[in-house]
């Protein structure tokens, strides 16, 4: 007989099919509730509860010539700390990745990605970001070759390409366009600026200007 008429006549089979179905869902889900870890019950109730396990570490560093002392997670990376906690939101978070060099900065004056460094591993050392590189109202020479050659379009890109041009010349790698090219091709532009930013590189370069 199908099951349609069974249903008909005997209602109370199909309460019965119902009760068991609603058990085996209550019973699946304190039994998935029983194997879930106490820490992950409490992250899915709020992001916020599993950020407690953390201790905060005392960190002192040098970041564009002001001496500075924060307490920050071991977790979290430079790049967070400047746009996070000090304001310094010039430095980019793109590709979080170390992919597109949005981020570049200077540490004890070398470009690095602050995606991918932890703010814990600073202590001591000599920052800059983009904040730091003008003199006051005088902008860096790097600066105002990438607005002479209109090195940018959107913006997005162009603290980590400054950045990076600046650390190409002082480390010798300017020396033609393709060395340019070669020494620049950690920074990505999605506008595809590229040309006019060797042009900027080119004249900074040539033009003597300590940077």
């Amino acid at each position: 007989m199908p099951q349609e008429n069974d249903q008909q006549h005997y209602p109370h089979r199909k309460e019965k099919h119902e009760a068991r179905r609603d058990f085996l869902k209550q019973s699946s889900a304190m039994m998935a509730l029983a194997l879930t870890p106490p820490l992950v019950i409490k992250a899915a109730q709020h992001d916020e509860a599993i950020a407690g396990i953390f201790e905060k570490m005392p960190v002192s560093m040098e970041i564009n010539g002001k001496k500075i002392e924060v307490s920050v997670e071991p977790r979290v990376t430079l790049l967070d700390l400047l746009r996070e906690q000090l304001n310094l939101t010039g430095t980019k978070k793109g590709c979080d990745h170390g992919q597109c060099g949005a981020c570049t900065v200077h540490v004890n004056g070398h470009r690095i990605n602050s995606c991918l460094t932890l703010a814990v591993m600073q202590e001591g050392k000599k920052i800059t970001t983009i904040e730091g590189l003008a003199n006051g109202e005088q902008l860096h020479p790097v600066q105002e070759a990438f607005i002479k050659h209109d090195g940018f379009q959107c913006g997005y890109c162009t603290p980590g390409q400054i950045m990076s041009a600046v650390a190409c010349i002082r480390e010798g790698h300017a020396g033609s366009p393709e060395e340019i090219r070669e020494f620049m091709s950690g920074n990505i532009c999605r506008c595809g600026a590229y040309d006019n930013i060797v042009h900027a590189i080119t004249e900074v370069k040539q033009g003597g200007k300590t940077v």
